[in-house]
């Protein structure tokens, strides 16, 4: 039926002015390859069909969008089955008229950091999300001080290119002369999909320390890498990535302090030798929360990250949780023998499903735990069975913090 399909002689999408050269990109697509449509940076999806239509003349674009959401079909029409898409109703068919492949980096920065001609919602867009998704300003004063401070380029620091469909860190030279100060870039929701990209920006960008690509989907696998030891914090909330990637990851980017992968399903920690993730020696924060974590065994797992000292859990489904009791086998890690999570101090444990005291009673076993987060758990809800607050605080005698709270007040 028609009605699973855009016009076959749709109507073009009118674009702002800005972004009139994305909708020319013709039928180049490949299999595989991010895309958004035309006009709408934030209606981003994956090309998984090529060719004719049943029916309609022309070539289509089969395209399976984000969200599970926001198409007509699940990739089959009229009887026939095209592709498989992620949902019942997130695929549909376009003219490679109707979507674009994006813009290079360079491109998307000179867009958004423009000065000549600023509108009020292009001034409230000028800022860049914290790893905890919060707005921070890029130190907007006033417009003249924003004129004479972006006139030049290699004087932005911190930047935002947030669902501005770029697809492509660009000529690794033009961004480098472009912006060779810059320190934290927030990518969120584009469509970047390749590590090659990531690796060549990293590496034209050698000031670069805070790299945030929420919201793009991830391939889960390259070839090879450079050593990148200028990123500090890199954020992949939402990128699709599994625990097989990030175990190849810690190659690259050796010197992370900080990795942040909330929303990636990544319930299993798989190592490929021994019992426990090796490596990441200078990392001192993992976010893993809304990652749907059952056991506590795997977070067990990271037991010997030898520099960590937060471990973000809030929002997965951990009923249990024990301080682990077996230790690596000897030489195993390469090292003498220390204790497990020897320099946690902070984790947080916030709206799990912990229901049982032993679970609380092992937090006093962790040699270092000063800040513990165990609210919206079945234990900590007296209305479910649980202790109030200052049975907790009792029971954990070495918690300075408990759910956010100093001291041992009631």
């Amino acid at each position: 039926s028609l009605s699973a399909l855009p016009p076959s002689d749709p109507v073009p999408v009118p674009l702002p002015p800005h972004h009139t050269h994305m909708a020319a990109a013709g039928a180049g697509f490949r299999l595989g390859q991010r895309v958004h449509a035309a006009g709408d940076p934030r209606r981003s999806g994956t090309v998984r069909y090529l060719g004719p239509v049943d029916g309609h003349g022309g070539d289509w674009v089969g395209v399976d969008w984000d969200g599970g959401a926001g198409g007509r079909h699940d990739g089959s029409l009229a009887g026939r089955r095209y592709f498989a898409a992620a949902g019942e109703r997130s695929a549909s068919f376009a003219r490679p008229s109707a979507l674009s492949a994006g813009i290079a980096l360079p491109d998307a920065l000179r867009l958004r950091y423009r000065v000549d001609d600023f509108t009020k919602e292009e001034q409230d867009e000028m800022y860049v999300f914290s790893t905890s998704q919060k707005r921070v300003s890029v130190e907007l004063v006033g417009t003249n001080k924003v004129r004479d401070k972006l006139k030049n380029f290699d004087e932005l620091s911190c930047a935002s290119v947030s669902f501005m469909g770029v697809s492509s860190a660009g000529s690794p030279e033009e961004l480098q002369g472009l912006v060779p100060n810059l320190r934290q870039l927030d990518l969120t929701g584009n469509l970047i999909s390749q590590w090659q990209d990531i690796f060549s920006l990293c590496q034209a960008l050698p000031s670069l320390e805070v790299l945030d690509l929420t919201n793009n989907t991830m391939e889960n696998d390259f070839v090879e890498s450079p050593l990148l030891k200028n990123i500090r914090v890199l954020v992949l909330n939402n990128c699709g990535v599994t625990w097989e990637l990030i175990e190849k990851l810690k190659v690259p980017f050796a010197c992370l302090t900080d990795l942040h992968l909330i929303w990636n399903k990544l319930n299993i920690i798989t190592t490929p030798a021994g019992n426990f993730v090796q490596g990441f020696d200078t990392l001192r924060l993992l976010n893993l929360e809304d990652n749907h974590i059952v056991s506590w065994d795997e977070m067990v797992k990271l037991s010997y990250l030898r520099s960590l000292e937060q471990l973000h859990l809030n929002k997965n489904k951990i009923k249990h949780v024990r301080y682990p009791s077996n230790l690596p086998s000897s030489g195993s890690l390469g090292d003498v023998a220390v204790p497990a999570f020897e320099k946690l101090q902070v984790l947080l444990l916030g709206s799990n499903e912990i229901e049982d005291f032993p679970s609380v009673d092992s937090l006093n076993l962790f040699p270092s735990l000063m800040d513990v987060r165990i609210s919206d758990n079945p234990i900590a809800d007296p209305a479910k069975g649980g202790a109030p607050r200052f049975v907790l605080v009792a029971r954990l005698g070495n918690v300075k913090i408990l759910n956010g709270s100093e001291g041992k007040c009631t």
